[in-house]
């Protein structure tokens, strides 16, 4: 046994919510998913908090049901925070994807902090959590007033099970503007704008915050004394799992997680220190914080939601079509969703479109490799990477890059549990053993060298090209 008793990782990310059970020996004993669905508030996209709610509560009383429940910690994405006042939701939870007007951004923009000093850089629609509460400010003024706090998306969930308030430095320390990683304080913009005077106390992500509320004691069946953590940061989670691997620990590594988004985070070498001036604003670079306020260089892009507007990205099965993909030039230009990733200005498009579904599938897990080899020769990556996460899988995403980074340790992870998950369980018992092994990616056998470099100088021609 490692771990004091069962835990329930409450994962709440932008596309999925999920919900794990995980005994005493960090093995998985139950999951359970629900697609998250969009709402309309005042004409504004939002977070379906109600429904989230409903479904995790008769979740969790299966659960209970199945035994006692030591501690619940909550996950959650770095671009939604929950204002609380008086012991409610002062008001809905607004998506990122909801649009920000050119005024109001222009606005907002002229008080934000340089992204040398915050790491943050500017991003389209709600992304940076700033500009939403400048928009609630501006169209909900009585909103931020009083006793309201500011939390980020995991604390919320954690203050909903047990009733304090908190913020963690995770989740304060990604893309949101607020946070100046080098001083660990909040940002100017979150001085200015009174909002660090509103955020919550800042606790460590492995904090015990209390115990659950007798409302969820009685909704769910759980027992009053099972402790909520604190939570943390999604990415940040993905990135703690990868250090408990021994391949990994200490040493330089990045760890590439990918869901609706493919975020990238290097942990640098021994004595090596950041520089934010070499990390490119204007191609979705960012610094990322770790649960111990240690910034992360990261690079992201959509690449769950590209790869689904693409058509999808599959298994084994997309190697079938590879050889027709290099022989007549096939390839996937950048970028499917605008304002993010290397590629935020150009407009994806195919060039020598597949006629078949292999030879289409084959294409688009090279573009994913393609954009995943970019993102990490823009931070720097060097010797070790593990993938995780749902694209994991893809065979021929993860030994095209193999391929095209000889000089990197690509690994896998050979268990059928980890990542985000083992990362939150990690929180609990930071010596909990790695779930399965990792496995080095073996590098696809066909010399891709050529192709890399064609689609790099059509990406980057079409990048530079005027508008």
């Amino acid at each position: 046994m490692v771990l004091p008793g069962r835990v329930i990782v409450f994962d709440i990310g932008k596309t999925l919510a999920k919900l794990s059970l995980w005994d005493p020996d960090g093995r998985l004993l139950e999951q359970w998913t629900r697609r998250n669905l969009e709402i309309d508030v005042a004409g504004h996209r939002c977070l379906d908090v109600e429904g989230i709610e409903a479904w995790a509560i008769e979740v969790m009383s299966g659960f209970a049901r199945k035994g006692a429940v030591f501690a619940i910690v909550p996950v959650g994405h770095g671009a939604a925070a929950a204002v609380v006042r008086q012991g409610r939701l002062a008001c809905a939870v607004t998506d990122y994807e909801a649009s920000i007007t050119p005024e109001l951004r222009s606005q907002y923009d002229a008080l934000r902090d340089p992204f040398t000093a915050t790491g943050s850089p500017a991003l389209p629609d709600g992304l940076n959590l700033g500009v939403q509460l400048y928009r609630l400010g501006v169209e909900q003024p009585g909103v931020l007033q009083g006793e309201a706090r500011i939390l980020p998306w995991p604390q919320y969930w954690a203050w909903r099970m047990c009733g304090v308030t908190a913020a963690e430095i995770s989740s304060l320390g990604c893309h949101t503007d607020l946070w100046r990683p080098a001083q660990h304080q909040p940002s100017d913009l979150a001085h200015g704008q009174g909002w660090a005077q509103r955020l919550a106390p800042l606790r460590h992500a492995r904090e015990a915050l209390g115990t659950l509320t007798p409302e969820w004691f009685a909704r769910t069946g759980l027992s009053p004394q099972v402790r909520v953590l604190c939570g943390l940061h999604d990415s940040n989670a993905a990135l703690l799992a990868a250090r408990g691997f021994p391949e990994l620990a200490g040493q330089e590594a990045t760890t590439l997680s990918t869901g609706t988004w493919f975020v990238a985070m290097r942990t640098p070498g021994r004595g090596e220190r950041l520089d934010p001036t070499t990390l490119s604003e204007t191609r979705d670079c960012l610094v990322n914080v770790d649960v111990d306020g240690q910034p992360i260089p990261s690079a992201r892009f959509m690449g769950g939601r590209e790869l689904e507007l693409l058509g999808g990205l599959y298994g084994q099965d997309d190697n079938n079509g590879l050889s027709s993909v290099l022989t007549a030039g096939s390839f996937v230009l950048p970028g499917w969703v605008p304002g993010v990733g290397p590629y935020p200005h150009s407009k994806g498009r195919w060039i020598a479109k597949p006629g078949t579904s292999a030879g289409q599938s084959a294409a688009i897990a090279l573009y994913a490799a393609l954009m995943v080899d970019r993102m990490l020769d823009l931070i720097g990556a060097k010797e070790r990477l593990l993938i995780e996460g749902r694209f994991a899988q893809c065979s021929l995403f993860v030994q095209a890059l193999a391929q095209m980074r000889p000089g990197t340790q690509v690994y896998v992870n050979g268990g059928a549990d980890g990542g985000v998950s083992y990362g939150a369980l990690r929180l609990i018992d930071p010596e909990l053993p790695s779930p399965g092994e990792l496995q080095r990616v073996a590098p696809l056998r066909a010399d891709l060298s050529g192709y890399k470099a064609q689609w790099l100088s059509l990406a980057e021609a079409e990048y530079s090209a005027p508008a």
